[in-house]
């Protein structure tokens, strides 16, 4: 559990820059297919912003962190907490980490972290 509260400040930063470029690919895809053109450029423009979305979550992979929502971002950390298996997880515009639940049941049993 430490090792993802440390993590959290980082992930506030990462996530606040995936919201930029979800805005981004999200009016730019509607403009395109709406008006066939958009301010923020065209197919190659979008095609590169998605692009550069895949990278950007790549590095919650690489730190074991598992995105379950894109808009809004669900994360979840694997953790134990009394010897049982349990996501830690987080939704977008929480300021801290204090949910989790047990990995079979989802954010369905989503309950507050003791203490």
């Amino acid at each position: 559990m430490p090792e993802a509260r440390a993590l959290l400040p980082e992930v506030r930063r990462r996530v606040a820059t995936l919201i930029e470029g979800r805005a981004d690919l999200t009016e730019l895809s509607f403009d395109l297919r709406r008006a066939g053109s958009s301010p923020l450029g065209g197919i190659a423009e979008m095609k590169a912003i998605q692009a550069r979305l895949d990278d950007m979550l790549e590095w919650f992979r690489d730190q074991g962190i598992e995105l379950k929502g894109f808009a809004p971002f669900l994360i979840d950390f694997p953790a134990e907490l009394d010897g049982v298996s349990v996501r830690l997880c987080w939704l977008e515009g929480e300021p801290a980490l204090d949910w989790y639940h047990r990995s079979d049941l989802g954010i369905a049993g989503r309950r507050r972290l003791p203490g």
